[in-house]
């Protein structure tokens, strides 16, 4: 697993994920509800370690096998959709997406080292390094995603329309002979040119 700080440094960014989404669509009464989305993200971020614990117990030894139904990805993902649909309609929907953004947050922190993790059924490792190493690239890559997140949410998708123009862009091919043929059509929507099949090239 990645170490004990670099998922609390990852939860920082998941809650400044989750506060930027609550600001943005939460509704009325947002300033609280973004409040306890931080709140709770950081919460999430470190939950499916500690609920794996038996705080009940005097032992407070483990309850069930590391990685296995604390860390299932099927039921992080639920939370997190659900909950960003109810919000703006129910008091509890800013503070289940932030502790569901935490605990996402938390699975993809851990899905680099050799355990893996069970996102559906049984786990899966991007098998990149061993656990603990390379926690400053984990963090890094969190805080990556935080900022094109929030910067996209608050300049109206701006990022991804930018990123798909770019990508339409990459795919254009742009023939000389094509473009000064008298008779091709444009498409706008990819900014692609088609020439006509039937039409002649121009004389030289």
């Amino acid at each position: 697993m990645a170490s004990s700080k670099a998922h609390h440094a990852t939860g920082w960014a998941a809650a400044v994920i989750c506060a930027a989404v609550v600001v943005k669509h939460g509704g009325a009464g947002w300033q609280w509800g973004s409040v306890a989305g931080f709140v709770a993200a950081l919460f999430g971020s470190t939950a499916p370690d500690w609920m794996e614990v038996a705080w009940w117990s005097r032992s407070r030894r483990l309850w069930v096998t590391h990685r296995t139904i604390t860390h299932w990805g099927v039921a992080w993902i639920a939370l997190l959709v659900g909950a960003y649909y109810a919000l703006g309609t129910h008091p509890l929907a800013a503070p289940a997406f932030g502790f569901a953004c935490g605990g996402v947050m938390h699975l993809l922190a851990d899905w680099p080292n050799p355990l893996g993790v069970p996102w559906i059924a049984g786990r899966h490792s991007l098998n990149l390094w061993k656990s603990g190493r390379c926690d400053l690239i984990i963090v890094a890559a969190s805080w990556l995603i935080a900022g094109a997140v929030s910067y996209d949410i608050w300049f109206q998708g701006k990022l991804s329309l930018a990123f798909v123009h770019h990508l339409r862009q990459g795919g254009c091919y742009f023939d000389k002979r094509v473009r000064n043929h008298p008779e091709s059509s444009i498409c706008a929507g990819t900014h692609s040119i088609i020439p006509s099949l039937n039409a002649n090239p121009p004389a030289d």
